[in-house]
């Protein structure tokens, strides 16, 4: 089972030739992007309305660097091998790459993806590589968030729960 799990964490390169074989057996590519630090209800929501949108899933990892830049020194609360695996793990995910840059763009590029998805509140061209997804022939599309689950909310709850001791 590790073994399989592993196999899904995949490099630059490795992630074009996996999409070469996915392309030529015309499945369709769905490719979304995040920090996914503290796994939760949202993401698994979110992760499994995406793959039902195509054949696979590729997932772009923020790398722990960008993280902090992103969002700021106390963050990545999981390492980065952590929130790889964890995305690994689950069902819905066929291959997770991570991306040292603030977006993904150069790894979009490099995988053209059939179907781009972002959550929240982005308007589709808003989504960094839509231009390149579009370009070629692909859709973009914003997928609701749940309200409610946040990393930022589950941060707090365990700042207020340590303040009170």
């Amino acid at each position: 089972m590790f073994q399989k799990i592993q196999s899904k964490i995949q490099d630059w390169t490795t992630i074009q030739q996996t999409v070469s074989e996915w392309k030529k057996a015309h499945q369709k590519i769905v490719f979304t992007n995040g920090c996914f630090d503290i796994l939760h209800f949202g993401h698994i929501h979110y992760l499994a309305e995406a793959r039902a949108l195509g054949d696979r899933l590729i997932v772009g990892l923020n790398s722990a660097a960008s993280v902090k830049r992103l969002k700021g020194t106390h963050r990545p609360i999981n390492d980065e091998p952590t929130r790889l695996h964890l995305l690994a793990a689950l069902e819905c995910i066929d291959a997770v790459v991570v991306f040292e840059e603030d977006t993904p763009l150069e790894l979009i590029k490099i995988v053209i993806p059939d179907i781009l998805v972002k959550g929240g509140d982005w308007k589709p061209e808003q989504i960094v590589g839509s231009d390149a997804v579009l370009a070629n022939g692909g859709e973009v599309k914003s997928l609701a968030f749940v309200k409610g689950y946040s990393t930022t909310s589950i941060e707090e709850k365990i700042i207020k729960f340590h303040s009170k001791k």
